[in-house]
């Protein structure tokens, strides 16, 4: 019974019901803004690879613009990208990689949106660190300050309940199933030891989440896109195939099976619900939690780290997870 519940919860969140929240919210946006964050992608990602980015001269901060930006993509670039991809493609054909593009195109309205507001709206705490987010966003921006605090409060409410069940359990899951499938060590086991080694990177708090995630973070992308490309060139001779694929079932209205594909029935609203929903999902774009750690960047200007902020969803969805899809 609570099985079916959830199914149908699933079901109609993730619809058309999301469809518009989330890609049409990013459409409006990227109008509203008049296509900048389209047209100033190219300075925005050489300013983020720049030495500038990494140091903490320029505004108020705790840490630096690069530090703020890999802190974020920490949580995201992992299993989103690896068995979020993978899963999308299965159930809703090749096709939904195209989606996860079109959804990670306005996507990056949405990330930039909210994480220029974190840090406009940002205040420093009784710990003389900096505080932000969408729930400081709505507390102080909301005219009616009763309603403000409301929305505030509940979305850090949800943001607590949904970093276990969207973050943790499943990053959690992959890992300990994937090392006890390949090595045979105990799920227990390695749950314990991650527990351990995330409890002593976060207790130190975003100064030392920062520290390793500006490390392990490039390290980890380069090692995987580095992997994927060579996987990609040693079946180089189906790669036009597969594009063929790829692109044809993200619009195909029919129903498209065969042995590559199973029973499943790939229908263009089929790719465009996993795609979309996988893809946010794995940038992370419109639900808030990478301008949580925008509010902490040293910058001058709110506009200035928004950009840095919204190329992490270019280098998650654009980058990473279309590495897995090829």
């Amino acid at each position: 019974m609570l099985s079916k519940i959830i199914s149908d919860v699933d079901a109609f969140v993730w619809g058309p019901v999301m469809l518009v929240l989330l890609v049409g919210t990013g459409i409006l946006l990227t109008i509203r803004c008049n296509f900048l964050t389209w047209r100033n992608l190219p300075w925005a990602i050489k300013k983020t690879l720049s030495k500038e980015s990494r140091t903490k001269s320029r505004g108020k901060g705790d840490v630096s613009p690069f530090s703020a930006l890999t802190t974020a993509l920490a949580a995201t670039i992992g299993t989103g990208n690896i068995v979020g991809v993978a899963t999308a493609m299965v159930s809703g054909g090749a096709g939904a990689l195209v989606w996860m593009w079109i959804s990670a195109c306005f996507g990056l309205s949405s990330k930039f949106s909210e994480c220029m507001l974190a840090i406009k709206y940002r205040e420093v705490n009784e710990r003389g660190e900096m505080s932000g987010g969408p729930m400081y966003t709505m507390k102080k921006a909301i005219k009616n300050k009763k309603l403000g605090a409301v929305l505030g409060w509940l979305f850090a409410l949800f943001a607590v309940i949904a970093s276990f069940g969207i973050g943790n359990m499943t990053q959690g899951n992959s890992i300990s199933t994937a090392v006890h499938e390949t090595f045979g060590i105990s799920q227990g086991v390695v749950g314990a030891v991650i527990t351990v080694l995330a409890l002593m990177i976060i207790i130190g708090g975003i100064k030392s989440i920062s520290k390793v995630s500006s490390i392990v973070v490039p390290v980890m992308a380069i090692f995987y896109i580095i992997a994927g490309i060579i996987v990609i060139l040693g079946n180089i001779s189906n790669l036009p195939a597969g594009l063929s694929m790829i692109f044809h079932m993200a619009f195909s209205v029919k129903a498209v099976g065969g042995a590559l594909c199973g029973n499943i029935v790939a229908s263009m609203m089929n790719a465009a619900r996993y795609g979309v929903a996988r893809g946010c999902f794995s940038n992370e774009a419109g639900m808030g939690s990478a301008a949580i750690t925008a509010a902490a960047a040293t910058t001058d200007h709110p506009v200035r780290q928004a950009y840095i902020n919204m190329t992490g969803t270019f280098w998650d969805t654009i980058v990473v997870c279309t590495i897995t899809g090829l």
